[in-house]
């Protein structure tokens, strides 16, 4: 039903080689490294090593579907050719990153791509794709609801031929990165006009002066360093009034244009994360005795591995069928497969995983291992891009509104 182009499939065989030869057996190496740094937020030397082989062997940039983007270095492939590939790369926590297909990167990418100017493109696009540069996406706030966005309460405000950006916005991924340079930030810019049409969204270098990184925040006590997630001040921030994307009071526009792929790339590489995930559990119950026998010769095991495959596969399709609808009728006829996969990829792969750790043992949620992190980034996916509740709200919404259109029957007798 869901069949990968000639194209994809040999990227796809190239890119399970790269994984095997370069990715996997340098995640030691890229950990060594960095916990060797004078700093966390420097990268490990082996990633641009890896960077640099991926670049050479055609596997970058995978994640533009947009034929146009080639002239950027964008590979043009579609959602659904895109699929397989994002799933492999997110079996591993370093090799999205490898591949410059890393969040936030990516939806920052996107949006630049789609609704940046030409000026915009070739100052942050352009270095971006390269692999030159990072950023992060400043949306949330500590200090309001912001599943609901029309809460954001920092502010644009235009003056002469710059606009001024104050607030405190926090879960910028990416932001503690040295390498970042750029926070694509969501603002009000008329708290006076109609309600989705109040924000907008500007481009703040992060050496512009007032912006402060106050704090790191850590993800169960994972700091995801070098990556980091930024707890930052906009103070007073002064940027020129060509930073502004699209134009004032687009911001909700573009944060539906964003969302979408961004939303089912997490997804994507949830499926990879949760796969290997139920390859360890398997191999640690066939290896590992206890009580005389191996443990999968014991209790309900059997049973859990049965379902985790389940589980995978069902949301692999939705997956797929998600991405094949973006690619065919666009993501806002696609919002709804969007929301239900955002939902169930997350609680599948936490469901997964928790239960490898189980079958790990003592050794499961420690640093011998990758499936605390894996556990810990799984969870925290629940919240990103929107929390499950709101996703849920939404699905029942497009449910029930069919329903509510429906004009009453009115009986002959009547």
């Amino acid at each position: 039903m869901f069949e990968m182009s000639d194209r994809a499939q040999t990227l796809r065989d190239q890119l399970l080689r790269f994984m095997e030869e370069r990715v996997y057996p340098n995640e030691a190496v890229y950990r060594s490294q960095h916990a060797a740094q004078a700093s966390p937020w420097q990268s490990p030397p082996i990633m641009e090593e890896l960077k640099a082989a991926a670049r050479d062997a055609g596997l970058w940039n995978l994640f533009l579907p947009h034929q146009e983007a080639e002239v950027y270095g964008g590979a043009g492939l579609s959602n659904l050719d895109y699929a397989p590939l994002c799933e492999i790369m997110g079996r591993s926590l370093i090799a999205p990153e490898v591949f410059n297909c890393n969040a936030p990167d990516t939806g920052n990418m996107e949006t630049l791509f789609l609704y940046g100017s030409e000026a915009q493109k070739d100052q942050w696009l352009r270095p971006l794709l390269a692999g030159a540069i990072r950023s992060c996406f400043s949306m949330t706030e500590p200090d309001v609801a912001s599943s609901d966005a029309t809460n954001i309460r920092c502010s644009i405000v235009r003056d002469g031929d710059h606009y001024v950006v104050n607030g405190r916005k926090w879960w910028s991924s990416g932001g503690n990165d040295e390498r970042c340079k750029l926070a694509i930030v969501m603002g009000k810019t008329d708290p006076d006009a109609p309600k989705h049409r109040q924000q907008s969204m500007i481009l703040v270098p992060l050496d512009t002066p007032g912006v402060r990184i106050e704090r790191h925040l850590t993800v169960f006590g994972y700091m995801h360093a070098p990556h980091g997630h930024a707890d930052i001040v906009y103070d007073n921030v002064r940027v020129p009034a060509e930073n502004m994307l699209l134009g004032e009071g687009r911001g909700f526009e573009i944060a539906q244009g964003r969302l979408g792929p961004g939303r089912i790339h997490h997804c994507m590489r949830l499926i990879g994360l949760a796969e290997r995930s139920l390859e360890a559990l398997c191999a640690r119950a066939v290896e590992r005795e206890a009580f005389g026998r191996p443990l999968a010769e014991q209790g309900g095991l059997r049973q859990e591995i049965a379902q985790a495959r389940c589980a995978i596969e069902q949301a692999r399709l939705l997956t797929l069928k998600a991405a094949a609808m973006m690619d065919t009728v666009g993501n806002k006829a696609a919002r709804r497969e969007i929301a239900m996969i955002k939902v169930v990829a997350p609680q599948m792969a936490c469901d997964v995983i928790d239960r490898a750790i189980q079958v790990h043992g003592g050794a499961g949620v420690c640093q011998d291992h990758f499936l605390a992190e894996a556990f810990a980034k799984a969870r925290s996916l629940r919240l990103a891009d929107g929390p499950d509740e709101v996703h849920c709200e939404a699905i029942a919404k497009l449910e029930l509104k069919p329903y509510r259109t429906v004009q009453p029957v009115v009986s002959a007798a009547e």
